[in-house]
């Protein structure tokens, strides 16, 4: 592991548990160019961990500090993710400067490292978390090329696996078809409202979800094959 130090970052509060990890994309050309910025003070963003394409890892934030990763977000009734999360940077050009896969030596590096954090601090599998996830209004990454299954088969977070593919047909877009879509929904993490027909920020919602555990479909609609994968995940939550 490399290290480089960011002055972006201050105390965390106390009493507050790291309970949370929080996964991004750089979203930049380079790998260089997204280590300056996060290490530049006038860009006033951060994160604990860069991990680059060849599996380099860079450590720029202590974790007992605060990075400032998150931003505005929500998880599971938590409003200041930077404050109880670790944050990691994986090198990726994003969807605005050339999308692409993830690499088998980064997310081996990516593996390692999780699994290291989740050894040291209190995080469940339903708090490793998609950027997207935590900012649905603001983010998109890592995004639906990101493989969550293969950290879940290697004990990082959670995806439901086997759950048929039922298509994107039968969408529930009426207010009461919607009550146990809003309310799973709720329960994975998300901040949604608990009643309404199908809206904007429903549609946000269901994207990011669908980014995570659903990327072969980003409608973001609560069709059969989304809401099919929804009630497994709350199943694997309650297990």
């Amino acid at each position: 592991m490399r290290l480089r130090s960011s002055p972006n970052h201050n105390a965390r509060p106390p009493g507050i548990p790291i309970d949370t990890l929080v996964l991004h994309y750089t979203g930049m050309p380079s790998a260089e160019g997204a280590l300056d910025r996060l290490c530049d003070s006038d860009a006033r963003v951060s994160s604990h961990y860069l991990l680059e394409e060849d599996g380099t890892l860079w450590q720029i934030v202590p974790e007992a500090r605060r990075a400032w990763h998150a931003g505005a977000s929500f998880w599971r009734g938590q409003i200041d993710i930077n404050s109880r999360s670790i944050g990691v940077e994986i090198v990726n050009p994003g969807h605005e400067w050339g999308y692409r896969t993830f690499p088998p030596a980064q997310m081996t590096a990516l593996v390692a490292l999780c699994r290291d954090l989740l050894a040291r601090h209190s995080i469940l599998p339903c708090n490793v978390v998609a950027h997207s996830d935590i900012a649905p209004d603001r983010k998109q990454d890592p995004g639906e090329l990101f493989d969550f299954s293969f950290l879940a088969r290697n004990g990082i977070g959670l995806f439901p696996e086997g759950v048929p593919d039922l298509g994107t047909g039968g969408i529930v877009s009426d207010a009461a078809g919607l009550l146990p879509v809003r309310a799973d929904l709720s329960k994975t993490g998300y901040q949604v409202a608990r009643e309404g027909a199908a809206d904007s920020d429903l549609a946000l919602v269901l994207t990011a979800f669908q980014r995570h555990w659903r990327p072969e479909a980003l409608s973001g609609q609560a069709d059969r094959g989304t809401c099919a994968r929804l009630a497994a995940l709350v199943g694997l939550l309650g297990s």
